[in-house]
């Protein structure tokens, strides 16, 4: 779902993180925090002030220790975790530089394929099939 004019700023925001492998793209997977058997798209909160591209890189870089840029947006996806809702920018962003994972969490790269298969929301899964058709339209 993508936000439109009339919607309301993001809240959060998120990177569909890919590197480029021989075996080709390879999508960034993290786990949950609080659920640490899940398996995740980074994501956090928007500090007041901060742009929604900026709060991706700085969430992908804590939560994965990737340094990564963006290529472009991919879509704002709303869910309501607890009752409370959250609009989500998410951006197709290239991994740049790789670390380790912070907060308590593992990361795995995974083919579009593998990682769909790992996702357990459908609104996840989208995105990393959006990311990858691009990826493909690209080459």
């Amino acid at each position: 779902m993508s936000a439109g004019p009339d919607r309301a700023p993001p809240t959060h925001a998120g990177g569909v993180v890919y590197r480029i492998t021989d075996r080709g793209p390879e999508f960034l997977l993290v786990t949950a925090r609080r659920q640490p058997g899940e398996w995740v798209l980074p994501k956090g909160h928007i500090a007041r002030g901060e742009r929604p591209e900026d709060a991706a890189v700085r969430e992908v870089a804590e939560e994965a220790g990737v340094g990564a840029s963006i290529d472009r947006p991919l879509s704002t996806i709303v869910i309501r975790p607890g009752g409370e809702e959250q609009r989500i920018q998410f951006f197709l962003m290239r991994a740049e530089r790789h670390g380790e994972a912070h907060e308590g969490r593992r990361l795995a790269w995974l083919t579009s394929h593998d990682a769909v298969a790992r996702l357990p929301f459908e609104e996840s899964r989208r995105l990393v099939r959006a990311a990858s058709a691009l990826l493909d339209a690209s080459r």
